[in-house]
């Protein structure tokens, strides 16, 4: 209980200074997970189900987030060739311009307050632990190495 206990209260300090550092571009933290997934993706756009599934919102409150993301020029929705029901989410260019600014004050931060205290190692074992606490108690019914993977390159 005492381990767990660490690994809660490090996640919610780190926790902490990701939201405060987003914050500083004027950047609501889910906007900004949004637009990290759709960055980090081939093409920069996924499914409308696909990222309420990866930001962990229902479709509806995809819709109202997209709806104001799309608001901002941050992101557009495009109809899906292959799918009639589904619906892309697409980065803008300005979008791509500011999730790039602010992954790399996200990156720097990351470097900071994790990687520097527990090398690359250590950090790797992190990320390796977390990633098996996700597909052991995950009901996605993909195989794992099909989900997204959430742990950013810091290079």
């Amino acid at each position: 209980m005492e381990w767990w206990g660490f690994v809660v209260e490090g996640f919610a300090a780190v926790s902490r200074l990701i939201v405060e550092d987003v914050a500083r571009f004027e950047l609501p933290i889910t906007w900004f997970e949004v637009l990290l997934r759709l960055r980090r993706t081939p093409g920069h756009r996924l499914t409308a189900s696909r990222l309420a599934d990866e930001v962990s919102f229902s479709s509806g409150g995809l819709t109202k987030l997209a709806d104001r993301l799309v608001a901002a020029g941050l992101v557009e929705r495009q109809p899906c060739p292959d799918d009639r029901r589904s619906t892309w989410i697409c980065l803008t260019p300005p979008g791509l311009e500011l999730i790039e600014t602010v992954t790399r004050s996200h990156a720097n931060l990351l470097r900071r307050h994790v990687l520097d205290p527990l090398g690359a190692d250590g950090f790797g074992q992190v990320a390796a632990s977390a990633r098996l606490l996700r597909d052991r108690t995950s009901d996605d019914p993909r195989p794992a190495r099909m989900r997204s993977d959430s742990v950013a390159t810091l290079r």
